[in-house]
């Protein structure tokens, strides 16, 4: 039996006579999907798999699926004769455009079985047969040459009928690896930080105590004063099976000067002995013959880039690009060592490189030095943790999964840099070279969250987020979370539109055996974001001197940047307990911004005075004429009983707006009444809330009020059990009491705050119920008189966009707390916008 051995992520060709087998070796040992047959795509482009005519086609179309299967990283068999070289070229250039492996499998069936099996098929022509086996015969037996970078040539049909298919990994995946890890930045033969730092991250010997393994990002070589020795305690590590360690472009020039020396090693010109190399070699020359050999064959051991942790993790010494991750090519060696570069020199005479984390969209953490810099910074879910040991700075580690940073200075310049370190600005300008694309927010996207289903946002709406943002909204830096929107309940009541029993009711069907009833502000709705210390700078990457942000539902500002400054530093100032307690230098709190015509006081005057002006001017018209009619003896009495409701209700209408409106006020007078604490940290990191009960957020709110009552208000609450009936009562009682008042209504939570069913499905975070007289300004003046039809309203839709939006808005803070670039935070938010989009009743 013949095992062949396939790399899992290959392009395989099988190459072979008509009649020779592939089509049946090709379903014995492959699945279905991922084979490619020449036939079945002339039979897909004409009808007739024979149809010689169809070929070009049949194989433009092949290659084209071939391409996306390999871009999509799947393993992909092409099931075609593959005898000429000209066949077999544009395969090969789709295996080196897509960095995988062309493997070649050559089924050579002797020419009489050939000609025999061509007796007994229609369409065969056997003089075919016979030129086809003489190419195999030319060409078949010289494929490594061509480009294959593996050829099996399986000999007769028995051997061919045994063989076994075997799929083995790529040395670069080690995907089933979990860690705990920690690693490690560029050493260059800094063996004494290498053994400081390896005690304070805790390694005893070759091993640590709670089993952690450690990875080298490469560059352990050149320039410092002991490559030896970090060789020597690198190589024990790797032996002793804790330690991985990917090749840096320092290791491949010394891996090549050791092999010229020994007479080994490819052709090519001879690396110069320059940026360090030849003090590497002159301490290695002072080593025993038996170390020189071992350090060659570590050396030649390494591989350009390791994935870990199921994909999660990806380690390249000069970063890698997603695509190629877990692929092999020369390229992507050659990528992993050097990284990308424009081709041009700086001033110092170094290649220019590109700035590939920029652009980089993965979801896995790439972790890679070869470029030092200043400090540490999230790029895009990439770090780069050479911190210029070797130049006087610091080495670092990274410990994963917890990613935090451990690091040891310098024992000294060891080696004079030749231009400065990083890109020559701080890490925060590192951090936040994280721009925006067009492409990461606009088109038809599916965005997976955390929380729920996947939410589908549609191109169009998308469009209309952008516009939105890109003209009228603040610093997007400030902006990690946009609130979702609220469903009404209905009512079983002729007398109301919404009613209390029917949120207790709609809980109580849910399993949600206890809800907090919150008093509804009569305000705008207002995302307040506030740091002090560094965390304005590190968190958020804002470094223009504020404080803090404080936004509507859409990200636009309420006020001009001097005034947002103003009330940004009184919250702050009143903040400082609650920061204190929380031991977080960050904070941002879903809000209502008091009072009402703050921000909607051109709302109120056009929309709301002129309509209740304009009818008193009409009604007053009508009732003179009236007066005159019923002088001259008409009966118009039920008209007049009409005019005489309107004016009611118009009277209801004005004092239902005019309570929510404070002439006076200015901006001295903005209260922020908090009901939720959304997220809060300090610059190592931050956690939501999400988890902790509604009364504890608002007693929370309860401590800045107390702190600041000159800028923080208090929300009104009571817990109501739902399978009571005297706790109920006492809710719908506390309703009337609170809109009887004024108030505009309440907000119905489950008492939990985030909570599932026995499904594990999210349960809705919140209903409203407003008052009867605040829906006057929501329905019309009159509105009580067309119950009967509004309670028919169809509030599916209003309830699936809450929810959807619920799920992006937390989605967003749970990646700010991850550590997710800006624009995986802002596909969130940008869904939410656009979500906004749909059309919905406004009124709900």
């Amino acid at each position: 039996m013949t095992t062949i051995e396939i790399p899992q992520l290959c392009l395989v060709v099988l190459v072979g006579v008509t009649g020779s087998g592939k089509s049946s070796f090709a379903r014995t040992h492959f699945r279905d999907t991922e084979v490619l047959s020449s036939d079945a795509f002339r039979a897909l482009v004409s009808d007739d798999q024979t149809d010689q005519d169809a070929t070009v086609d049949a194989f433009d179309a092949l290659h084209d699926i071939a391409g996306r299967r390999l871009r999509r990283g799947l393993l992909t068999v092409v099931d075609a004769t593959s005898l000429r070289p000209e066949d077999r070229k544009g395969l090969l250039d789709l295996a080196k455009e897509h960095d995988v492996f062309a493997v070649a499998v050559v089924l050579d069936v002797p020419l009489a079985e050939l000609k025999r099996r061509a007796e007994g098929r229609a369409g065969i022509d056997a003089a075919v047969v016979v030129r086809q086996h003489k190419l195999l015969k030319q060409h078949g037996r010289n494929l490594r040459k061509a480009g294959f970078r593996f050829v099996h040539v399986l000999d007769g049909v028995e051997t061919i009928d045994a063989a076994r298919i075997t799929r083995t990994r790529l040395f670069s995946d080690v995907g089933d690896v979990h860690g705990p890890f920690d690693l490690i930045g560029d050493i260059h033969g800094c063996r004494a930080e290498l053994d400081t730092l390896l005690g304070r991250l805790g390694w005893v010997g070759n091993t640590h105590p709670d089993g952690r393994k450690l990875i080298f990002v490469g560059d352990l070589v050149d320039r410092g004063p002991d490559t030896p020795g970090v060789l020597r305690r690198v190589m024990g590590l790797v032996a002793a099976g804790n330690a991985w360690c990917v090749r840096g472009n320092h290791e491949e020039k010394l891996l090549k000067t050791l092999q010229r020396r020994r007479g080994s090693g490819r052709p090519g010109e001879a690396p110069a002995l320059t940026h360090g190399l030849a003090e590497s070699v002159a301490q290695l020359e002072a080593q025993s013959p038996e170390f020189v050999d071992e350090a060659i064959a570590f050396l030649d051991s390494l591989v350009s880039h390791y994935v870990f942790d199921d994909g999660k993790l990806v380690v390249a010494h000069a970063g890698l690009a997603q695509r190629y991750h877990n692929r092999s090519s020369g390229q992507v060696r050659n990528l992993a060592m050097y990284g990308e570069t424009t081709g041009e020199k700086d001033r110092w005479g170094y290649p220019v490189r590109g700035d590939w984390a920029r652009d980089y969209r993965g979801a896995a953490r790439v972790v890679y030095g070869h470029t030092p810099v200043t400090d540490v910074g999230w790029v895009n879910n990439t770090l780069c943790i050479d911190t210029g040991c070797v130049f006087g700075g610091r080495l670092t580690a990274l410990r994963y999964p917890e990613l935090e940073t451990v690091d040891v200075p310098a024992e000294t310049v060891h080696w004079p840099g030749g231009r400065p370190m990083g890109y020559g600005d701080t890490d925060i300008d590192v951090l936040m070279r994280t721009e925006l694309r067009l492409d990461d927010v606009t088109g038809k996207r599916v965005i997976r969250t955390r929380f729920g289903p996947a939410v589908t946002v549609r191109e169009e709406f998308s469009a209309s987020a952008l516009e939105v943002m890109s003209r009228f909204a603040i610093d997007p830096r400030w902006v990690r979370y946009l609130p979702p929107t609220m469903s009404p309940v209905g009512s079983a009541r002729d007398d109301l539109l919404e009613d209390p029993r029917a949120a207790f009711e709609f809980y109580a069907e849910l399993g949600v055996g206890e809800v907090i009833c919150e008093q509804k502000h009569m305000g705008s709705r207002a995302v307040l974001v506030l740091t002090r210390g560094d965390a304005a700078r590190r968190v958020f990457g804002v470094s223009d001197g504020t404080r803090g942000a404080l936004y509507t539902r859409t990200g636009r500002p309420f006020f001009d940047a001097a005034t947002t400054d103003s009330i940004v530093s009184r919250a702050l100032d009143a903040a400082h307990g609650v920061l204190d307690g929380l031991g977080s230098d960050w904070l941002i709190l879903d809000a209502e911004l008091l009072p009402w015509n703050i921000k909607g006081e051109r709302l109120i005057r056009e929309q709301f005075a002129e309509v209740a002006a304009a009818g008193g001017s009409e009604a007053d018209v009508l009732a003179t004429e009236l007066a005159r009619a019923t002088a001259r003896g008409l009966d118009l009495g039920a008209l007049s009983d009409r005019c005489e409701r309107d004016r009611r209700n118009r009277a209801a209408f004005t004092a239902a707006y005019s309570r929510y409106v404070d002439a006076d006020a200015g901006i001295d007078d903005v209260r922020i009444a908090p009901f939720e604490v959304l997220a809060a940290g300090s610059t190592d990191g931050g956690t939501t809330f999400a988890n902790r009960p509604h009364t504890w957020h608002l007693d929370t709110a309860d401590g800045l009020a107390l702190a600041g009552p000159g800028i923080f208000a208090s929300t009104q609450r009571l817990l109501v059990s739902t399978g009571e009936a005297s706790s109920c009562a006492e809710g719908i009682r506390w309703w009337e009491d609170l809109t009887t008042a004024g108030g505009e209504g309440m907000v119905v939570k489950p008492a939990g705050n985030l909570t599932r069913d026995d499904k594990h499905r999210l349960i809705p975070p919140g209903v409203k119920v407003r008052g009867p007289e605040y829906l006057r300004i929501i329905y019309s003046q009159s509105y009580r008189d067309d119950l009967a039809r509004l309670r028919k309203r169809d509030l599916r839709h209003k309830r699936s966009m809450a929810m959807r939006e619920y799920q992006l808005g937390r989605e967003a803070l749970a990646r700010h707390i991850d550590g997710a670039p800006l624009w995986q935070i802002h596909e969130a938010v940008f869904a939410v916008l656009a979500l906004e989009s749909e059309p919905v009743d406004s009124r709900l």
